[in-house]
């Protein structure tokens, strides 16, 4: 797979990410909780969920969702075949991009020591 973030990457359907909810592999930070389940693709793929009630500024969620989409980009190389959702908590907005980088980097090699 290329490391472009293209349609193929993205959890599109409610369907989708009700699979991933039902049955997911945990990996928990203080600001960020990404769940993922095994797939029948040949690649990862990436769903964002931030609530307005965690993160009140569209600005702000919108941020954490470029930042989140990018590291993906970046590291899907080295993650097995999941379906992925990234949920965000209260105060991940107060993260600098650098800060919330290095999070999801510890989370991406979590999940893919958990998932193998």
């Amino acid at each position: 797979m290329d490391n472009r973030f293209v349609r193929e990457s993205r959890l599109l359907t409610p369907q989708q990410f009700s699979f991933v909810f039902s049955q997911a592999i945990p990996a928990v930070s203080s600001n960020i909780t990404i769940l993922a389940r095994h797939n029948n693709i040949s690649h990862p793929r990436l769903g964002i969920t931030v609530a307005k009630k965690k993160v009140k500024l569209a600005v702000q969620r919108n941020r954490f969702k470029r930042c989140v989409r990018e590291s993906f980009r970046l590291h899907a190389q080295d993650l097995p075949n999941v379906d992925i959702i990234v949920l965000a908590k209260q105060g991940v907005h107060q993260l600098d991009n650098a800060a919330l980088h290095e999070q999801l980097r510890k989370l991406w090699k979590r999940l893919a020591k958990r998932c193998q």
